[in-house]
């Protein structure tokens, strides 16, 4: 085994390939309670399953029988880790929290997969989070200085160390004592030997639902969760909302002071499965209408529209609808490249995106190609398949993008670039489309987006969305950054990572 300590100022958590030109989100939970014996797991693992665009590299389940604690946590997708018949006596209960996770290279170590466990002076709890906290360095300084000893670099292990660390008796009441000194965006599920608990932040930035499947109880990041488990969705968790679930039901709780709430806009644009309805609004209806949307802003005179598959799909089909442009496949996309198809040079990396999405050349060959794609980050992807359409044979090539220009970084659970390697932040219109080879280059506008939702133009005063990407408006201090831009070490403490082998 060998094991060596990074360099502490390197957070090799967020660090990521400079080919790289996907946007991730980190997580998704899921957390089942009241399941007939033994067959929580194996629920949550289906759930789990249909989370997994939520997160690839590696996935968790906790359960609890007879007041014990069963844990797995393995790197890789939930079907490899979780899909044979012994899962149940492996991990037994009618109760289980699971979770599936995103991290950028050099960030699967097996310590901050979740869910994470403890043991607490009232029983052991484990926790599965989704989301970011801006605060988690300025915790983990005061957390390390009063003597905490932290087993990961996940901002999750915080929350348990404040739930342990609160005075409070019960583990409620310690629960929402830690979600008082937390900030950012997060939805969390706990379990404990005796209930479910689950939280979403004051703004409602990450999703969290509430199903039933027969009398067990369901939380999950999505409906398309609650859909593939055959649960009945019962509502949202409310935007600063605690649920607690136990064998007297469920009981609400919303312990902050009520503010407008906030949810995040990418779920719409990228993150979410289309089959999801998030927030009431469903996924694939909503990336339909940005597309129509799109073509009012940017009409162009061209013989058929393509959608980047998967994601730009629905708007493809909204743009194509609206402007009255045949929609063709012309870009087919491998579903059977695996999640770690990683390539030992440069060269051939850079063949991937050939492999991963094949033009075809049968709709594309002497045509005005319209490209639909849902968002545009480095520009690195978009200029590969630029060019592989031209190579088929294209005549001419607009690309629109489904979504306003990326110009800020997020803090939130998103893995996002920095500022300066967002293509849309460096350059200009002209310059952007000069770089993306295209003849034309268009963005849904802001309001656009807005009206898509549904919602009319953008409020400047009291926005209805989370859209600091778009705009730099922040919804929730970044406490952290505000450390760090303030010439001081928001860490208050080295976060060393050991890597082992």
């Amino acid at each position: 085994m060998r094991h060596h300590i990074a360099d502490p100022i390197v957070h090799r958590e967020h660090w990521r390939e400079p080919e790289d030109d996907q946007l991730r989100l980190e997580c998704g939970v899921c957390g089942v309670w009241g399941a007939p014996e033994n067959e929580a797991s194996s629920i949550v693992a289906l759930g789990l399953h249909a989370l997994q665009h939520r997160g690839q590299e590696a996935c968790g389940i906790a359960s609890v029988h007879d007041d014990r604690f069963y844990t797995e946590r393995h790197q890789g997708l939930v079907g490899e880790a979780f899909g044979n018949a012994e899962l149940t006596t492996r991990l037994p209960g009618g109760a289980a929290v699971g979770h599936t996770r995103y991290s950028t290279a050099g960030g699967s170590f097996l310590r901050n997969i979740q869910p994470m466990f403890a043991d607490l002076d009232q029983g052991g709890i484990a926790i599965a989070h989704n989301g970011n906290l801006t605060n988690f360095k300025h915790l983990h300084g005061q957390l390390v200085s009063e003597g905490a000893i932290f087993q990961s670099t996940s901002d999750s292990e915080a929350i348990l160390h404040l739930i342990a660390r609160s005075r409070k008796a019960k583990i409620i009441d310690r629960f929402i004592d830690a979600l008082g000194r937390i900030e950012g965006g997060y939805a969390l599920v706990a379990q404990t030997r005796f209930k479910m608990i689950g939280a979403r932040d004051p703004l409602g930035i990450r999703p969290l639902v509430l199903g039933k499947v027969g009398e067990a109880w369901v939380l999950a990041s999505e409906t398309c969760a609650l859909d593939t488990i055959g649960a009945t969705f019962i509502r949202d968790i409310e935007h600063g909302e605690v649920v607690v679930i136990d064998e007297e039901g469920l009981t609400s709780i919303k312990p902050f002071p009520g503010r407008a709430a906030r949810p995040c806009l990418f779920e719409y644009v990228y993150f979410a499965r289309p089959d999801s309805v998030v927030n009431g609004r469903s996924v694939y209806n909503v990336r339909k209408e940005m597309g129509r949307r799109l073509a009012r802003e940017f009409q162009v005179d061209a013989d058929v529209v393509v959608p980047v598959p998967d994601s730009g799909v629905p708007a493809a089909l909204g743009y194509a609808q609206e402007s009255g442009i045949p929609y063709e496949m012309g870009i087919i996309r491998s579903h059977y490249l695996g999640r770690t198809f990683i390539q030992p040079s440069q060269g051939a990396r850079q063949k991937g995106v050939r492999m991963k999405h094949s033009p075809n050349r049968a709709a594309l060959e002497g045509k005005r190609v319209v490209l639909i794609d849902d968002s545009i980050v480095r520009g690195t992807t978009s200029l590969k398949l630029v060019r592989a359409v031209r190579a088929a044979g294209a005549k001419e090539v607009h690309l629109r993008s489904a979504s306003p220009q990326i110009l800020f970084p997020d803090f939130y659970g998103i893995d996002m670039p920095e500022r300066t390697q967002l293509m849309a932040a460096t350059h200009t219109m002209e310059e952007m489309r000069a770089i993306l080879e295209v003849d034309s280059l268009g963005f849904l506008s802001i309001d656009g987006l807005y009206d898509a939702m549904g919602v009319g133009p953008r409020n400047a005063d009291l926005p209805q969305f989370t859209d600091h990407y778009f705009t730099g408006d922040y919804p929730t201090r970044l406490v952290d950054r505000e450390i760090e831009e303030g010439g001081r070490d928001a860490r208050g403490s080295q976060l060393s990572l050991l890597v082992t082998a």
